[in-house]
């Protein structure tokens, strides 16, 4: 049962590495405390015990997408949660090519955080 929800909705921001194939969220104006390294990505943890950030490596390929298109995220939605010490991010957005939006993509990443002193919470985002 969720008990802590974060609404940043508007607060949220992207930016993707190209050279080096790193995309980062993070949502505006947290203060950081730590990060918990997962094989494909890092969950960042504020002082409240909620998720966000997040950078996913190698994105291209766990999105199967060009790098380009990472490039020209214009629109985003981010969901994540914790429970019971499993950390689930949704994570959803919509590039520009050739000044068309693209096809809708998105990742559901569900790993389980065991070692991590961590509370159930919340936390939504959508920037469009």
């Amino acid at each position: 049962m969720m008990d802590r929800h974060l609404d940043a909705t508007g607060k949220g921001e992207i930016n993707y590495d190209y050279a080096n194939d790193i995309l980062l969220f993070k949502v505006k104006d947290r203060d950081y405390l730590k990060s918990i390294d997962f094989d494909d990505f890092v969950v960042d943890i504020d002082k409240e015990g909620y998720i966000t950030g997040l950078r996913v490596f190698d994105a291209s390929k766990l999105f199967r997408l060009s790098k380009l298109s990472l490039k020209n995220i214009k629109q985003f939605d981010f969901n994540a949660k914790i429970e019971e010490k499993v950390i689930t991010i949704q994570f959803y957005f919509t590039s520009v090519m050739r000044n068309k939006p693209s096809i809708r993509h998105g990742q559901d990443l569900v790993r389980e955080a065991a070692d991590a002193r961590i509370n159930n919470s919340e936390v939504v985002c959508t920037v469009a």
